[in-house]
């Protein structure tokens, strides 16, 4: 029976890892677009907004209206955003896992280590992704865009006019998402409306924590507004993740070949 391959250096895994998430954006991101325009867009049609009855119909407008090329619209972010995710969740679920061991005076990891160390690292990312995610949804959201030339002009925009923290909209659901993922994404869903929430008045916004936004949008909307986009998110999951781990393996076979470990 063959052995396991050896493991290659971080750097390695780095890049491989980068490689297979750029990949998927470009391939998955319109679906990205379409699940964030169908979660922000409240019940009721907006005068001079198109509405979306669903998925296909969001396709179809955005296209018909916008141009295809909109489809790809905010996309550097989530590419710019790759390279220091990865770096942060490896480097955090490596660091994280150090400070576990020796806390509880493990000699090496177990399961419920695991567990542990992979949340507190997707609570360590979470500090990295919300300010690209909260640039990529002002891009995509039509009553947001027009304000903006492009990313950078938004980053400048926002820090200049709504103040740097502003970027950190959206953190506590963000936090919750990646520590939980499965079972917390969809109760969190609504990330996009605090992160694109304008300030009322009075300066308080109207989606703030997690928990109240919950109640809100279902008071408001009712519980199936909680599942807007799903979805797009599902079909993107699927093939998705395909794209990562073909890549991936793709990229690392190719690696241990360079290095002669193939």
């Amino acid at each position: 029976m063959s052995s396991e391959p050896k493991p290659l250096p971080f750097i390695y895994q780095f890049a491989a890892g980068a490689v297979a998430g750029v990949s998927e954006i470009l391939v998955m991101y319109p679906l990205d677009v379409v699940k964030t325009r169908v979660q922000i867009q409240g019940r009721v049609a907006v005068a001079g907004r198109d509405h979306y009855t669903g998925m296909v119909d969001c396709f179809r407008k955005i296209i018909a209206n916008e141009g295809a090329s909109r489809l790809y619209r905010g996309i550097g972010a989530p590419i710019l955003m790759e390279a220091p995710k990865r770096a942060t969740k490896f480097a955090a679920n490596d660091e994280w896992g150090k400070v576990y061991r020796n806390l509880f005076n493990a000699p090496k990891m177990t399961q419920g280590l695991s567990i542990l160390t992979g949340a507190t690292a997707g609570a360590t990312e979470a500090f990295v992704v919300v300010p690209f995610e909260l640039v990529k949804i002002r891009l995509q959201d039509p009553a947001q865009a027009a304000k903006y030339s492009g990313l950078l002009d938004c980053v400048t925009k926002i820090i200049r006019t709504e103040g740097p923290l502003t970027l950190y909209q959206g953190l506590e659901s963000t936090i919750w998402r990646h520590v939980l993922w499965n079972a917390g994404y969809f109760g969190c869903i609504f990330q996009s409306r605090i992160q694109n929430s304008p300030v009322v008045a009075g300066g308080v916004r109207k989606y703030g924590w997690a928990v109240p936004s919950l109640g809100l949008v279902m008071r408001e909307e009712g519980f199936g507004a909680l599942y807007k986009g799903f979805l797009p998110k599902v079909l993107r999951l699927g093939p998705g993740g395909g794209i990562l781990l073909v890549v991936f393996t793709g990229m690392m076979d190719f690696f241990r070949g360079m290095r002669g470990e193939a």
